[in-house]
């Protein structure tokens, strides 16, 4: 859909969650020396201007990152390199947010694959795909330098199976989709229906929103039983429902085969942000988790 830009809503509390779970997830998978590579169906600009006018239209990063960056122990935590009370996923995320801010004013807010790229060693692979052409370009001259890196603008749901399995076995799929369209509900399936008879060892991370609709409220369920073995479902509530039956409500990220340690991280990270991030009592943390 080439009228969604991800710029509206970069840095919210759904980015925040996103990212968390990305950045802990590479970190253990890390662990091992042999190559991981990185795929990102929906891959963005790469990173965001918050001072620019899509950013600022709906101003999101400010019940998100903004919010956090503004708490005084998430100051001292960053300050003096230790998590403290804070917990060390949430520290871990905020120090990729300084590196680009190194001043301490927040004017760019990370995309998944620069926060990705950043963390990755600089022969991992990464593979992003992105639709709208402006967000492509931006990719391709943000990562331009960068080994072993691919941009493409495409579909990422239709092109995921060409890039799997990879050469060393091991991968992490971001899947995120901006699920404006009904029909995205039903391809995120599809794609990872058909990535798992292709490479049913990859860790895949489902990004979904937490709405009132029908299709979003059936896929946490749909997806756990797509799940061969083991899984991860963490959803962070931040907003009281809207009488319209619009808005987001809070975010889920779905981890199929989620390296060990995963859900540990966010038995401690995601009650600490619902309790930083919940608007009007709404903060509210569930985490489900299934190992054979």
């Amino acid at each position: 859909m080439l009228a969604y830009r991800h710029a509206f809503h970069a840095g919210n509390p759904a980015d925040v969650l996103k990212h968390v779970v990305l950045l802990r997830a590479l970190r253990l998978l890390l662990s091992k020396p042999k190559a991981l590579s990185y795929v990102d169906t929906h891959a963005g600009a790469g990173s965001y201007q918050l001072a620019e006018r899509m950013s600022q239209r709906l101003a999101e990063y400010m019940q998100g990152v903004g919010c956090l960056w503004q708490r005084e122990d998430v100051q001292h935590a960053l300050l003096d390199g230790t998590a403290g009370r804070v917990p060390e996923a949430v520290v871990d995320y905020l120090r990729a947010v300084l590196a680009l801010n190194p001043d301490g004013s927040l004017r760019v807010a990370p995309g998944s694959p620069l926060l990705a790229a950043d963390t990755l060693r600089a022969d991992d692979p990464m593979r992003l795909f992105e639709l709208h052409p402006a967000d492509c370009r931006a990719l391709r001259s943000t990562f331009a330098r960068r080994r072993q890196t691919t941009v493409s603008q495409a579909d990422g749901f239709a092109e995921l199976k060409s890039v799997l399995p990879p050469p060393s076995r091991r991968a992490l799929v971001l899947i995120d989709p901006s699920y404006e369209l009904d029909a995205d509900y039903s391809r995120v399936l599809a794609a990872l229906r058909d990535a798992l008879e292709r490479f049913a060892t990859g860790v895949y991370l489902v990004w979904y929103p937490l709405l009132q609709s029908l299709e979003s409220q059936r896929l946490s369920k749909r997806l756990r039983a797509l799940a061969p073995g083991s899984w991860m479902d963490a959803q962070l509530w931040t907003a009281p429902p809207r009488a319209d039956g619009f808005g987001l409500m809070g975010s889920g990220m779905f981890v199929l085969n989620p390296p060990f340690g995963l859900p540990q991280a966010l038995r401690e990270a995601g009650p600490w942000l619902a309790k930083a991030l919940g608007q009007d009592g709404a903060g509210r943390f569930v985490l489900d988790a299934h190992t054979p």
